[in-house]
């Protein structure tokens, strides 16, 4: 199969679904993530925080690692992402031309700007991909419920995952151990619902045979 992991931003992909794109690769199928954003950002006071150039090779470090078959990068600008015809055309081209099967996106109901816009940009230009399943890859509040209904055993993926993660240095050093004490608490609960491990959990938005 032809799978697309679709992220905001370098990361976000490894945070929400780096567990089951692993395991993608493992099978045999072919792995591809689009990240929409340079990915460098500074903060309130202008200072720079990550660099866009030092987060792409941080992301290609996690996409070696996830053994992702390739990695396509978008143009738009870090927190100012919006859904607008030049985002849905170059997600709609990836999803023909490389005969997508089944897209990982972000949680439509996720309050980050970049990922809202991305997340409905994916579901509009991915409306002809026969499965969809959508992520989260932070812990923000929402006024919505995340209703994962679709779960995926993770657990001889879950150091591959980590190592992903933790390929993005400079966010790691930023937030500490956050990061993957809180996905790997998340996958332990996931886990345990579903009698393994770890596991990841998505949102279906729709699933067909393929």
């Amino acid at each position: 199969m032809n799978i697309l992991a679709i992220g905001a931003h370098f990361d976000d992909v490894e945070l929400g679904c780096g567990g089951a794109l692993a395991r993608h690769a493992h099978m045999g199928d072919n792995v591809y993530v689009y990240v929409a954003t340079v990915s460098g950002f500074s903060n309130q006071y202008k200072q720079e925080v990550r660099s866009s150039a030092t987060a792409l090779a941080e992301a290609r470090e996690a996409m070696n690692i996830l053994r992702v078959k390739e990695l396509l990068c978008g143009g738009f600008k870090t927190l100012e992402v919006e859904f607008v015809d030049a985002l849905n055309i170059e997600i709609l081209k990836i999803a023909q031309e490389k005969k997508i099967d089944q897209v990982y996106a972000h949680w439509a109901g996720d309050i980050h700007h970049d990922h809202a816009a991305v997340a409905k940009a994916s579901l509009h230009s991915c409306r002809h991909v026969p499965r969809m399943l959508m992520y989260r890859s932070n812990w923000y509040h929402s006024t919505l419920e995340f209703r994962g209904n679709f779960y995926v055993d993770v657990t001889k993926y879950w150091d591959i995952k980590e190592r992903a993660i933790l390929a993005h240095v400079t966010e790691v050093d930023r937030t500490g151990e956050k990061w993957t004490s809180f996905f790997k608490n998340e996958a332990e609960n996931a886990g345990q619902r579903i009698g393994v491990r770890y596991a990841e959990v998505f949102e279906v938005v729709k699933w067909l045979e393929v």
